[in-house]
């Protein structure tokens, strides 16, 4: 029998992973990205429980740890850089906010690229235009490649995935009341290897993360009541971000400075994606596209990893598309639930809007890893990544 063929939107993190394990399963993926290279912007993702699982399959581990950031753990500091809390990366057994493998994403990204570019067809600087199923072929249009027929199509393009929008209408994007930018800046000695967390009355924080590149990594987020679906311009969103964050003290100056430069700027209005299915005929959709839990989650990479692996395992166990299809979801839902249900006050309580409730919010993460509090407070700080167990599919 030939191959089964499948097309995948995205050469994130989700798409290259799905390709390796339909490829290693005997069918031939194709993954379209929108982007003319893979995209070199991105902060730091962990790896950990189920998503370390897939890693480790793959045979990947050791090139992660050895691409790894080695963040020291992360320490919360006032406005004079005086530390008022500090989670080490072995708090709760490496389980906590720093996970025990901490990468940076595109590295991550290009480990999973260079892993699987010899067989897979990677076609950048393209897109899906349109999808249309007949009998037992999707024909899709690409944006710089024709039309082309496949025997399934995946989305697996992010929270905001235009192949999803495609096909299914009845998604919702949860806004979660947070702005986030994301940038790169120059290192200095003061960075160290411990990432920063500074909150700043208003419901504001920045974050500044060590990388092992030789550079830094900022984040800017803040509170905000608008669920503004407007698409501003960079140059809109950075006018915003000096606005929001002017006049603080502690990094920001430097990191502001820095801000207009930065090449690898991204912005997002931090939500979640949720769906009453992730199928429609021989269409699916798997990672941020059908599951987004939010940075806010810690599952982003661990969701992206086994959904990408289950997905392709069912598709290898049945072979009828419909039942795999469904076999995916009812394994894969549960997970996704418990990643999508934030603790309680999130995000708000990681933002405090005053300096009273930063002095508390602080307190209390110093006795985060003592007896009993860790007990308590894991609830609040360690991510349900190991609450799954990878099936086992052979080939």
């Amino acid at each position: 029998m030939p191959r089964r063929t499948v097309l995948i939107a995205g050469a994130g993190i989700t798409g290259p992973a799905l390709a390796h394990w339909l490829s290693r399963h005997g069918l031939t993926p194709t993954v379209v990205e929108r982007a003319p290279a893979l995209r070199d912007g991105g902060q730091t993702v962990d790896l950990r429980g189920a998503g370390l699982d897939v890693i480790r399959r793959m045979g990947l581990e050791t090139a992660a740890r050895d691409a790894a950031t080695r963040e020291a753990g992360i320490r919360f500091v006032d406005d004079r850089n005086r530390t008022r809390a500090a989670l080490p990366a072995d708090a709760f057994g490496g389980r906590g906010p720093v996970a025990d493998l901490e990468i940076l994403r595109p590295v991550l990204s290009t480990l999973l690229y260079e892993h699987t570019r010899d067989d897979t067809e990677y076609l950048f600087d393209n897109e899906i235009t349109s999808l249309k199923e007949e009998g037992p072929r999707v024909h899709a249009t690409l944006k710089n490649a024709g039309e082309r027929s496949f025997d399934y199509v995946i989305a697996a393009d992010g929270i905001r995935s235009r192949t999803r929008d495609l096909v299914f209408t009845n998604t919702h994007i949860k806004g979660l009341g947070l702005c986030t930018a994301y940038f790169t800046i120059p290192h200095q000695p003061s960075d160290g290897r411990w990432a920063r967390w500074h909150n700043a009355p208003g419901h504001r924080s920045i974050t500044l993360r060590p990388d092992n590149l030789g550079t830094t990594r900022a984040a800017l987020s803040y509170l905000t009541p608008a669920q503004d679906h407007a698409r501003p311009t960079t140059a809109d969103q950075k006018q915003l971000l000096h606005r929001v964050f002017g006049g603080l003290a502690w990094e920001v100056p430097r990191i502001l400075s820095e801000l207009d430069d930065a090449d690898d700027f991204f912005f997002e209005a931090v939500g979640q994606v949720h769906m009453p299915r992730w199928s429609s005929g021989r269409i699916a959709v798997t990672g941020d596209a059908a599951y987004c839990a939010s940075p806010l989650s810690g599952m982003g990479t661990s969701l992206a990893l086994t959904g990408a692996y289950v997905l392709a395992g069912e598709l290898t166990r049945h072979a009828d598309h419909h039942v795999a299809f469904t076999a995916y979801e009812s394994t894969l839902r549960p997970y996704t639930a418990r990643a999508q249900k934030l603790p309680p006050g999130t995000p708000r309580a990681a933002l405090p809007r005053t300096r009273a409730g930063i002095a508390f919010l602080n307190t209390v993460l110093r006795t985060a890893t003592t007896k009993p509090a860790s007990t308590l407070l894991a609830r609040f700080l360690v991510p349900p990544a190991d609450e799954f167990t990878l099936p086992t599919y052979h080939p």
